[in-house]
């Protein structure tokens, strides 16, 4: 087969057989810190469910189930007090923590010059990394990445940039949504 059949379906399909770069791009991800506020219908649910297995749920004596013994002994307590849900960042809208939306994911978006920008512009991107070609490599891929236990992120020499979550990430890229919407899960 001639490589005048062959290129024009590799370009199609993202493949590069010339001397372009490759961009590697990471979808920095941290993920929630406290437990999503439960959908009302799913408490009701659950409310449901539990008082139904208390109504309807088989009593066994204690001496056949040896639960006498199973029992703490003694007079325990539990002094828990939950994290706030609202933090300064969020009542400040500061997109530079991480310590914002704690029961979402946040994502990282970096401003300035991005490989690809169109007339060089500072856009929004995530952190990329650039590399020579590779004969049957992906032109631009995405792999993410995780961020545990930090409450600050060293970014380095990027002075402007900001933690999303998806639905602020659909603003900063509304044509790309469909796309995001597919390869981020919320």
């Amino acid at each position: 087969m001639k490589m005048s059949l062959i290129r024009p379906l590799l370009t199609r399909r993202g493949f590069s057989t010339s001397s372009e770069k490759l961009v590697a791009s990471v979808l920095f991800e941290r993920l929630p810190v406290v437990i999503p506020k439960i959908d009302p219908i799913v408490y009701a649910f659950h409310e449901f469910s539990f008082q139904w297995r208390q109504q309807y749920q088989r009593r066994y004596p204690d001496e056949f189930l040896d639960r006498s013994d199973a029992r703490g002994k003694g007079d325990y307590q539990i002094d828990y007090v939950p994290a706030p849900r609202i933090t300064e960042a969020d009542k400040n809208n500061d997109l530079r923590s991480l310590q914002r939306a704690l029961d979402r994911r946040l994502y990282l978006l970096l401003f300035g010059n991005a490989y690809g920008a169109p007339d060089g512009k500072p856009v929004w991107y995530f952190p990329e990394k650039v590399y020579e070609s590779e004969e049957t490599m992906r032109k631009k891929f995405f792999f993410k990445s995780q961020v545990i236990a930090k409450n600050k992120f060293d970014i380095g020499k990027c002075e402007k940039f900001v933690w999303v979550t998806k639905d602020e990430l659909m603003e900063y890229f509304p044509e790309q949504a469909e796309f995001f919407n597919k390869m981020i899960i919320s």
